[in-house]
């Protein structure tokens, strides 16, 4: 969509943050469980779940609610085992993320008091509290005049700025926050920061810009909104067969710990590999799944209330992490698994059942 070029500076007096502003009060999602919070914790709960995830998949699933119904407080978290932790955050990914929660409830604990600081480096200094979050979380519990740089605030001031170069460099990164600190406003900097994070997600989209509805178009500088912003390209994708093992034996299904960095302390179906002895388990279910940048084609083979081949021992599959069999009544529901493996379960026990 062309449009003509601003006529407004967004750096002379307040009209553009008021203009932010004055929209996010009319028509911003104040229905949002964590915009209807100044609790710090229950802020960095959710800025922590939706990096990386939407926002309907933290709130129609629920993570949200339950999260802090589990761990009402970083004292709750701080004291709870890791495989809870896990459990809690199962299906939103990346479960560092959950580490690093746990982590900074414990430097609360720990270092704080229990309190959560409203200086912007205290919070900041938190395990796995990156600028944006800390901006985040200082301005909106604190009302603190803290800048916010995500995707959204960059596509925002690429468009606002007619920003015609590469937006995921340093250099790029830096022009981005210190036009976020210039125009973040010391009057109302909450409703100020929801709103322009707000304004990426309902307006100034990805494709197809909502320009004749956007509240700031008078200081927007692009002609080609859609045309930006423009990114380098990011790594080549890598299509990868995995193939498992779904072996049951006495109602118990053997599963492996993940030892990787990523889901290290999960529990997934085991590698199956190539040199499998004997004569190879038939598939039992195609499917595919993501993850980063590859794509997954996952094959799950076994064999279907038959442990054929799996009485000789307790672990008849190599694998480098731990194996261990899982009653599947009452274990398996109640242990953290990889979404892609908890589905494949799933779907193997109904087709089973029907």
């Amino acid at each position: 969509m062309l449009k003509a070029p601003q006529t407004r500076d967004p750096f002379a007096g307040d009209g553009f943050a008021g203009a932010v502003v004055e929209w996010f009060v009319e028509t911003g999602r104040h229905d949002l469980p964590w915009r209807q919070t100044a609790d710090p914790y229950a802020i960095l709960v959710s800025e922590i779940m939706l990096q990386q995830t939407q926002v309907a998949t933290v709130l129609e699933r629920g993570y949200f609610t339950r999260w802090l119904e589990r761990f009402p407080d970083p004292a709750a978290l701080a004291a709870a085992a890791e495989p809870e932790v896990l459990k809690c955050w199962e299906g939103l990914g990346y479960y560092n993320r959950a580490r690093n929660l746990q982590k900074a409830a414990r430097a609360l604990i720990e270092e704080h008091g229990g309190s959560f600081p409203g200086e912007l480096d205290k919070i900041r200094a938190l395990p796995g509290v990156g600028r944006y979050t800390a901006g985040a979380i200082a301005s909106i519990a604190f009302g603190r005049a803290a800048a916010v740089v995500d995707g959204n605030v960059v596509r925002v001031f690429a468009r606002l700025f007619d920003f015609r170069e590469a937006v995921d460099t340093p250099a790029a990164q830096k022009r981005f926050w210190e036009w976020a600190e210039r125009l973040v406003p010391e009057n109302r900097p909450r409703e100020y920061n929801a709103g322009l994070m707000e304004l990426g997600q309902r307006v100034c989209l990805r494709t197809s810009p909502a320009c004749l509805a956007c509240p700031v178009a008078d200081w927007c500088a692009a002609t080609d909104p859609a045309a930006l912003p423009i990114k380098n390209g990011g790594p080549k994708t890598v299509f990868v067969t995995e193939r498992v093992l779904f072996a049951v034996r006495d109602g118990r299904l053997l599963l492996e710990r993940e030892s990787g960095s990523r889901r290290r302390g999960l529990w997934k179906l085991p590698a199956l590999p190539e040199d499998f002895a004997g004569e190879a388990p038939p598939v039992m279910l195609e499917t595919k799944y993501s993850i980063t940048h590859h794509r997954v084609d996952l094959i799950v083979q076994g064999w279907a209330g038959d442990p054929t081949g799996l009485s000789a021992g307790p672990n008849p599959v190599e694998s480098e992490g731990e194996l261990a069999w899982f009653d599947l009544q009452t274990e398996v529901p109640a242990i953290a698994m990889p979404s892609p493996y908890r589905r494949a379960v799933e779907t193997i026990l109904a087709r089973q059942k029907a």
